[in-house]
């Protein structure tokens, strides 16, 4: 647990000094840090930027408005409140989002990497389209609770925003398009794919036996879930979870008005997972050993538990170590330290 906590301060540290680099002016954002690249391996976006061009001044505008309050009611909640940076986007300090006042919502946050390769968005895949999503926090009375009308006004408003509008679209309409499809050059962009598991595949790193074992038994038990390279097959499962009768989330079933989909959620990307604690779409496990206990052990599935975790079996400690171990071969420091996702407010 110490060199856990010592390994992740450490990246924390790095991160918040690329983080202060990012505001000196050789860290500007050129074309070239726009240019969407497709990493070895990794399937056809599905998200493709064809109808939103991306230009280092509209990633420029979606960073600013994704760290920016000014899209809460009460200008005191930002993205990066909930998606932090550190975090690989996801929040390490609750086990369920935090908003205005004080507000808590009703599920864990999810990271965000890889987002162009999702179907859908959000645990219950409310949403289907990258530059939709944010309107869901932005008018969520739990988080934002603001509505885009009022945020546009608020831009409207203010003369930077004003200059920076112009800027990518070359004239002085703000709406809400705008607004969104900057959010998505800034959000798609965030791409994770140079884990030291990326550069074993690649041959060009080396696993320890411990890694290699746990590669294995990751292929054999979880694969069917979490697929590679993504590590997600955009389904949704239930996982068993006895559900958290304070919350009364039903999950998928919420959408589709399914009963059979009732408590089932979107299986996750499991990139840099060692950063994006706690676990599942309620926060309720803090560690990565919690979850596997509960895989585990069948005894605390639910009757809905999907098929392919009933499958999984009682794994061994050495099992469930060696699991571990190569889950954190998924943790992606490039990604973590990439100056072009920092804050451009941080002095």
């Amino acid at each position: 647990m110490k060199n856990k906590l010592l390994i992740f301060f450490s990246i924390t540290a790095c991160i918040l000094l690329f983080g202060f680099a990012a505001r000196f002016p050789g860290n500007s954002i050129s074309k070239k840090d726009v240019e969407l690249k497709i990493p070895a391996g990794f399937p056809k976006p599905l998200y493709d930027f064809k109808n939103n061009k991306i230009s280092p001044a509209g990633f420029t505008l979606g960073r600013k408005l994704f760290y920016d309050p000014i899209l809460s009611k009460d200008s005191s909640i930002s993205c990066q409140t909930c998606h932090q940076r550190v975090a690989a986007f996801a929040h390490i300090d609750h086990s369920l989002s935090h908003g205005i006042d004080g507000r808590i919502g009703t599920r864990n946050v999810p990271a965000l990497q890889n987002l162009i390769w999702q179907t859908t968005y959000m645990w219950d895949g409310g949403v289907n389209n990258l530059e939709v999503q944010p309107i869901n926090p932005i008018t969520n009375p739990d988080e934002m609770n603001e509505s885009l009308a009022h945020v546009i006004a608020k831009l409207k408003q203010n003369t930077e925003y004003v200059q920076l509008f112009r800027k990518v679209y070359r004239d002085t309409i703000i709406n809400s398009e705008r607004l969104l499809k900057t959010l998505a050059q800034f959000t798609g962009l965030m791409i994770s794919a140079n884990s030291r598991y990326d550069r074993y595949i690649a041959g060009r790193d080396t696993f320890s036996m411990q890694e290699k074992s746990g590669l294995q038994l990751f292929r054999a038990k979880c694969a069917s879930c979490h697929k590679e390279p993504l590590f997600s097959d955009n389904s949704y499962r239930s996982n068993g979870l006895k559900p958290d009768t304070s919350l009364n989330d039903t999950g998928r079933g919420k959408v589709s008005g399914l009963q059979s989909d009732n408590y089932k959620f979107r299986v996750p990307g499991l990139r840099n997972i060692e950063m994006t604690f706690p676990y599942m779409h309620d926060g309720r496990f803090r560690k990565l050993k919690d979850v596997l206990n509960h895989y585990s052990n069948a005894a605390s599935h639910t009757t809905t538990a999907d098929a392919d975790i009933t499958r999984i079996g009682r794994l061994s400690d050495k099992e469930r170590t060696d699991i571990i171990a190569f889950l954190l071969t998924l943790t992606d420091k490039e990604f973590l330290y990439d100056a072009r996702f920092a804050d451009p407010g941080l002095k």
